[in-house]
């Protein structure tokens, strides 16, 4: 089993999940985003259409659909960083194209774990920063697409500090 795949054990066990996102994201786990499968290549995440999400237009709120496009590229950028030398990793850009009116639960899939991968690694071989665009595309249960989000992640090797 790789490091990654024992991450991603640990973040798809039901109650680990909501453990993690209640101390490290509380306003994912009261808004009910879930990852509803993953491995190393992809990860598929959700958020519902209630109360908590929604806007005044009776649609879910795009900041919603954000935290589920956001996890389900952040989600396999934590699997790939997980026991390996202290990587700093932070969205520095967002984009997001919207396609039709989001009235229940939205599928955020993206499919970056190899790119992922390889852009943490070569953070961590050349100490140098390094950025990568996931992309992440939401579906309705019909299966159209809602949302298309673009989600720019740098990371860069932590520097040791010497007593």
């Amino acid at each position: 089993m790789t490091e990654a795949s024992s991450f991603i054990k640990k973040l798809t066990h039901p109650v680990q999940f909501r453990m993690f996102l209640f101390y490290k994201l509380p306003s994912a786990f009261f808004s009910g985003v879930r990852i509803r499968s993953m491995d190393e290549k992809k990860c598929v995440t959700s958020v519902p259409f209630k109360w908590l999400t929604q806007n005044p237009f009776k649609s879910t709120y795009f900041a919603s659909l954000a935290m589920a496009a956001e996890l389900s590229t952040g989600a396999l950028a934590l699997a790939h960083l997980y026991k390996k030398k202290p990587v700093s990793m932070l969205v520095v850009k967002l984009e997001a194209l919207y396609f039709k009116k989001a009235v229940g639960r939205t599928y955020f899939t993206c499919e970056d774990g190899d790119q992922f991968a390889a852009n943490i690694d070569r953070a961590i071989e050349t100490g140098e920063g390094q950025t990568f665009t996931a992309k992440s595309v939401g579906r309705n249960e019909e299966n159209e697409v809602v949302a298309e989000f673009n989600i720019t992640w740098s990371f860069k090797l932590k520097s040791v500090k010497k007593s």
